[in-house]
């Protein structure tokens, strides 16, 4: 593996840790995505090492590490498992939205179960008719009493086979409204979903909520919030978790693909003698890099809280899931029948990297607002003044 992200204080989820933990799992990982399910052991080996409240203070029983240690820990669970990263990313997401817009008593109630993975959570944003465009959810948030009332279906939710809580986006009265639902509430009905093309351990399934009552208490912030801000910061932590598990993945696809070409021979020629083999393994090499040092500038742009750190990060996103897709599909082709089998960690990722080109805002998406950011340094603004579709935060 390359360099990974620069030296900071550790936390309790150190380099070492992660490392000793994806060590571990490694051999696990073909196994649980041809069973199209993470283990719920592994989900408590994973808490119990301090890898899912990296970057909660450690006030509410995190690891109050910065955003180098998480990038470390993603880079690292992600050059082995995109299921397991994802729980990462979740179990992140939906923190980081509680720890910026809850209240201290929503702050209290759930970050120190998510940090210790008492608590897993779904984050619940897409529907049939709002995939790209969040903005036009129809699940509906209604006052009842002191109560309200949830009502829509989302799509595709990742760990929504078993979470304990999801981040829900609705629209309310005075607009879009995030709220926290407990996944054992009378009205939530689960449809697991199974042979998709990646992630398939990630125990992903449509979600239902049929007129599910939560406390009016598990609003998270104010009405009208829920998109550009609640959900929007849960978007950005994600895009930057799923940003380095595509450079670890990225990442691993080349060492296996350069360790083959080193030992496999074709009528005693060496493979790694030709010379198209040598060009495939060049360009990953240098776009894996590449995909490195973009997130290494969104991760220092995080650290020091730059106003550019939302567009830093959805660049890096974007980069490192293109590369992702790029460097497997490479090192399948040199892996030839290798890189098909069942257990191929190449053939597993080359599959991933399709489906992180889509999460956390699609490469058209990520195309808009990047290019919208461009244009507005030159006096270009949208001439209906919207913003991009949902990349923003």
């Amino acid at each position: 593996m390359s360099a990974t992200p620069g030296s900071s204080g550790p936390g309790v989820a150190t380099a070492v840790d992660a490392t000793a933990f994806a060590a571990s799992v490694r051999d696990d990982a073909a196994v649980w995505d041809l069973r199209g399910r993470l283990p719920d052991s592994v989900r408590r080996q994973a808490a119990s090492a301090g890898l899912l409240g990296v970057a909660l203070p450690t006030a509410y029983g995190g690891a109050g590490g910065s955003p180098d240690d998480l990038a470390r820990v993603c880079v690292r669970v992600g050059a082995v498992c995109s299921s397991l990263r994802g729980l990462v990313t979740v179990q992140e997401m939906v923190a980081a939205a509680v720890l910026r817009w809850g209240t201290p008593e929503q702050r209290a109630q759930w970050l120190p179960p998510l940090a210790r993975g008492e608590v897993f959570a779904g984050f619940a944003a897409t529907e049939e008719g709002a995939g790209t465009a969040l903005a036009e959810v129809d699940t509906r948030v209604r006052d009842s009493g002191g109560d309200v009332l949830i009502t829509g279906r989302k799509l595709w939710i990742t760990f929504g086979q078993t979470a304990d809580v999801f981040l829900v986006l609705g629209k309310g009265a005075g607009g879009p409204l995030a709220v926290l639902v407990e996944g054992d509430r009378p009205g939530v009905h689960r449809e697991p979903v199974q042979g998709h093309l990646g992630m398939r351990a990630a125990g992903i399934a449509h979600v239902s909520f049929e007129g599910v009552r939560v406390p009016r208490s598990h609003l998270v912030g104010p009405p009208g919030l829920g998109l550009h801000h609640i959900i929007g910061t849960a978007l950005d932590h994600g895009r930057f978790t799923v940003a380095w598990g595509c450079v670890g993945m990225a990442e691993a696809c080349l060492d296996a693909a350069a360790v083959h070409a080193a030992r496999r021979t074709q009528g005693g020629v060496a493979l790694a003698e030709h010379q198209l083999v040598r060009s495939v393994l060049a360009r990953a090499a240098v776009d894996t890099a590449a995909a490195h040092a973009l997130c290494t500038r969104a991760t220092r742009s995080r650290a020091e809280r730059r106003p550019e750190a939302v567009t830093e990060t959805v660049l890096a996103k974007y980069a490192a899931a293109r590369t992702a897709a790029d460097v497997s599909s490479g090192a399948v082709r040199i892996l030839g029948a290798t890189g098909i089998a069942p257990d191929s960690l190449a053939g597993r990722f080359f599959r991933d990297a399709k489906v992180m080109q889509l999460i956390e805002g699609s490469e058209h998406v990520s195309e808009l607002h990047i290019a919208d950011r461009l244009l507005r340094r030159h006096g270009v603004r949208r001439a209906d003044g919207s913003h991009p579709p949902e990349a923003a935060s």
